[in-house]
């Protein structure tokens, strides 16, 4: 019996000591991993083992954005800073001569940790492999080849008439509202007519979200936003009440995805049965592609264009009129413009755009100091001296427009909205302005966003006066991508009452 308890009892105290073994070992871990950045500047942890994570999570569970955070601690800290979470060391980064550097060079790729969480959204596949989360070079420099001619200047002149007829609905509806005292969610509808725009310019999609948004496809959509936006949250996918939420995420991203498949089936079976197509993005992007292209791929990026090519427009539209609304002089100057270039007329040509030189710089100085896409992820891959400080190999770097757009070392008087920073007399910023990021993972996008934002916001300065209903926090949402936090409540009156002219 004796020998019987022995055999029982005597690997209990091993097994016991065995956790504590482990951790021991993770502690080491850490110290070691702690040595290798602690020559670079950064505040105090708050603890061992969590890093500064209880501070980030502060923030996150009050829905107020890291960047403040990280801002704050750039002024205190200088333009580089180390972040610790658990083992993990990541650099944050606010320096000219690093943005050169890392984004300028093909050589340091998207940092897999944090684009490889978008691969997949609560299970499901989300932009996989597509432009934005691609990791390998060679693999996203294939996918950049067959869209490149989808996205230049001289195709997407060809779709002006599509982008006037899109913002014309909106401006159709908001007439409607424009009595002076109907409050107009201006946010929501600017989300739905870039919505609208790029599913008919890229896919020759009739979404009709202007219209109402509760069809399957628009609240897709939005459903997956609502999603994006929770996944900040420590744990939210695993707590039992947010499975509803969750279940509705998946939902949403198998009807967008299985939305794409039948769209590309359909145009690829027309373009090989020599019927009429529409001579849009999706037809130049398969016209282009391999037999072998991977229509997986594929799928990646007409999810990525639906959320990279709507959402990112609809804020800074979003935040141009909530600046605008306590801009006066600057709304006036930039309607007097807008009034010299196209009058009343309705339809705006590309001939037009290039001469809203004052549009351009209101647009860009919204973008310095409310970009949409706030900065971006690299992995350093090797060991790099920047500023004087080593950054070590194999280390997750995060460069943020947001924080330098803010810091008055690259911008004078850098929390002052002036548009005049961005005339053709004054000097171009050093590699501290970059809202469609640089180098060869520059947005693709790009033409095609600020193409959009001139046409929707000269037709609706054209067209309405506005003011901005109170109050109104002026606060900004960071859900990865910045918004207004309380969205753009105006109330309009219009500017012409004969209308435009056809």
């Amino acid at each position: 019996m004796e020998a019987l308890e022995g055999a029982i009892w005597g690997p209990l105290p091993l097994l016991a000591a065995l956790p504590l073994l482990a951790l021991g070992l993770y502690c080491c871990y850490i110290q070691y991993v702690h040595t290798k950045y602690e020559h670079i500047p950064g505040p105090p942890r708050d603890s061992f083992l969590l890093g500064h994570l209880p501070s980030i999570w502060k923030m996150l569970m009050k829905d107020n954005s890291i960047l403040d955070l990280f801002w704050q601690w750039s002024e205190e800290y200088g333009p580089i800073i180390r972040v610790n979470a658990f083992h993990r060391v990541s650099v944050l980064m606010f320096s000219p001569e690093g943005v050169k550097e890392y984004l300028m060079l093909p050589e340091y790729p998207k940092d897999p940790l944090s684009y490889g969480r978008l691969f997949n959204l609560f299970g499901v596949r989300f932009l996989g492999n597509g432009l934005v989360t691609a990791q390998n070079y060679d693999h996203w420099h294939k996918q950049r080849k067959i869209m490149d001619p989808a996205f230049s200047r001289t195709f997407l002149i060809g779709l002006m008439e599509n982008f006037n007829d899109k913002a014309e609905e909106l401006m159709e509806i908001l007439e409607e509202k424009a009595d002076g005292e109907t409050e107009v969610d201006l946010m929501d509808l600017l989300y739905r007519v870039t919505l609208d725009i790029i599913s008919k310019v890229a896919f020759g999609i009739e979404t009709n979200s202007l219209h109402d948004d509760q069809v399957p496809f628009p609240h897709a959509v939005s459903m997956i936003m609502k999603g994006l936006s929770k996944t900040r949250k420590p744990f939210f996918k695993y707590l039992p009440w947010n499975r509803k939420v969750v279940k509705e995420v998946q939902e949403s991203l198998r009807i967008l995805r299985c939305t794409g498949k039948e769209c590309i089936e359909r145009r690829r079976k027309a373009i090989q049965d020599g019927e009429e197509i529409p001579q849009d993005i999706l037809t130049q992007i398969l016209k282009n592609a391999e037999k072998d292209h991977d229509d997986e791929n594929m799928l990646d990026n007409f999810v990525t264009f639906f959320f990279a090519g709507h959402e990112t427009t609809a804020n800074q539209l979003s935040f141009t009129i909530m600046e605008l609304g306590r801009q006066p002089e600057v709304l006036m100057r930039l309607q007097a413009e807008l009034d010299e270039v196209i009058g009343v007329k309705r339809d705006i040509t590309y001939e037009d755009l290039g001469k809203f030189q004052y549009l351009s710089q209101v647009l860009k100085e919204v973008l310095r100091l409310y970009p949409p896409a706030p900065g971006t992820m690299r992995w350093t891959g090797k060991e790099k001296i920047i500023e004087g400080v080593k950054i070590p190999a194999r280390t997750t770097l995060m460069v943020s427009l947001y924080i330098m757009g803010r810091t008055e070392k690259y911008f004078k008087d850098a929390l002052t909205f002036n548009p005049d920073r961005f005339s053709k007399e004054q000097q171009k910023p050093y590699y501290s302005y970059f809202p469609f990021s640089l180098g060869p993972r520059s947005c693709i996008g790009q033409i095609f966003a600020q193409m959009e934002a001139k046409i929707v916001m000269a037709k609706f300065l054209q067209r309405f006066e506005f003011e901005l209903a109170q109050p109104q926090s002026f606060q900004i949402l960071d859900t990865g991508t910045l918004r207004p936090l309380d969205g753009v409540i105006c109330k309009l009156k219009l500017r012409h009452q004969s209308g435009c002219e056809d």
